[in-house]
């Protein structure tokens, strides 16, 4: 389905007026152009450092730190 197509639906099934799908889009627009593309380097961040009883433990580790190495993410809540 086109953009168009998608556009139609999106308004034939909920209750928000075009404005603000226009709108809406307008900021998820904005918002992915900042995030990297399938083969571009990741951002660099910062992460607390774990131990086993899943506390922090003062330590940390900066993505930028791996480069060259393997690196596994896994997002999620562990609470």
């Amino acid at each position: 389905m086109d953009w168009e197509g998608k556009r139609r639906v999106w308004l034939e099934i909920s209750d928000i007026t075009e404005e603000q799908f226009e709108t809406h889009m307008a900021a998820q627009k904005a918002r992915e152009e900042g995030v990297p593309k399938v083969g571009e380097a990741a951002p660099d961040f910062v992460a607390d450092i774990l131990g086993r009883d899943w506390q922090r433990t003062g330590e940390t580790v900066r993505l930028s730190d791996l480069r060259d190495k393997p690196v596994g993410l896994v997002f999620g809540s562990y609470t």
